[in-house]
């Protein structure tokens, strides 16, 4: 969930700018995370089917995230910069991120992030995130927009997730 929340917060300054927000170019993404939390570890992989249907789906929902869990969100938005500061109530904790990611055309991006927690979640005072992206290519073989493989090799399609309602995408 931790995990999650921070991919959302990293992601959450498209949210307002979707309507101006390039594209990403629709097949397979590989995702590698660093934090400082592992820093011992090496990176996470993962990857995710993309396409304009599904990467809608994820703007709504962090902005539904944000708007639900956060006081302050702001954003801007310059070049291929999106910056993003968000003050969240996580449970008893209060988290305070920045975040910035870079895009490279439709075909990749660097999300760096950095977050605060008063009092500390989970042992937690500060954690930095780091997410590449870029696209490989098509979609393998049997595979549809939102099937993610986590970084444990775990296949499940992100639409499914919390009763077929992810992302307010549900089945239509």
């Amino acid at each position: 969930m931790f995990r999650t929340l921070l991919l959302f917060i990293a992601l959450s300054p498209l949210a307002v700018y979707a309507q101006n927000f390039p594209k990403l170019k629709a097949g397979l993404w590989e995702m590698t995370t660093t934090t400082s939390r592992n820093k011992d570890r090496p990176p996470l992989k993962s990857s995710i089917c993309l396409d304009a249907s599904l990467q809608q789906e994820m703007i709504r929902m962090s902005t539904g995230m944000m708007q639900g869990m956060c006081s302050k969100f702001d954003t801007k938005y310059v070049g291929n910069k999106f910056t993003g500061e968000a003050t969240c109530n996580l449970g008893t904790s209060t988290m305070r991120s920045r975040s910035v990611m870079t895009l490279t055309g439709d075909t990749a991006y660097r999300t760096e992030s950095h977050a605060s927690f008063d009092p500390p979640m989970g042992g937690m005072s500060e954690s930095d995130t780091v997410i590449e992206g870029r696209n490989v290519g098509a979609c393998k073989p049997g595979q549809k927009p939102g099937d993610f493989t986590a970084p444990n090799g775990q296949t499940m399609n992100v639409r499914n997730i919390m009763g077929g309602n992810f992302m307010g995408g549900g089945k239509k």
